[in-house]
């Protein structure tokens, strides 16, 4: 008797069984998420102490990001539009509203906080194009901005 048919049925059964998700249906993927060195991704827990304050005023190496990411979906479902004021931080609540400000010509903009990032090295701030655009960050690129967290909200 040829064992060959069963074990190759019983094979197609098994790898039937197991699949990965084509498509991610949690848009909020990196929600209690921070993403560490080496692409690595730690689970981050909710404390009564907050990191940041309101009307704290902070230093940060600041980018920004365009016509690749616009239309696709930001970490909190919200759909990218590079011609609105928004930005990506690591940890800053969702909603947190930022005032950006580039010393250099004292142009400031008031972005809101809707997606997470950015993911390079050395960044802690991606602001979206239009936003770059009114305070002169585009023809740098990159930029350490002062950082003025308007309002911080409630969890």
């Amino acid at each position: 008797m040829n064992k060959f048919p069963i074990y190759l049925l019983i094979l197609l059964i098994l790898a039937g069984c197991s699949s990965t998700a084509k498509y991610k249906t949690n848009s909020n993927r990196y929600s209690g998420y921070t993403r560490g060195y080496g692409n690595t991704v730690t689970k981050t827990t909710t404390t009564n102490q907050q990191k940041f304050h309101q009307g704290e005023v902070l230093y940060l190496v600041t980018s920004y990001y365009g016509k690749k990411f616009h239309g696709h979906p930001t970490s909190n479902g919200e759909v990218f539009d590079m011609n609105k004021f928004t930005c990506a931080h690591k940890e800053l609540p969702f909603n947190t509203k930022l005032r950006v400000t580039n010393e250099a010509n004292m142009k400031s903009v008031v972005v809101r906080v809707n997606d997470r990032g950015p993911f390079i090295p050395g960044r802690d701030l991606d602001i979206s194009y239009a936003a770059a655009q009114k305070i002169g960050l585009t023809a740098s690129g990159v930029k350490k901005l002062k950082v003025e967290i308007l309002e911080y909200p409630n969890e």
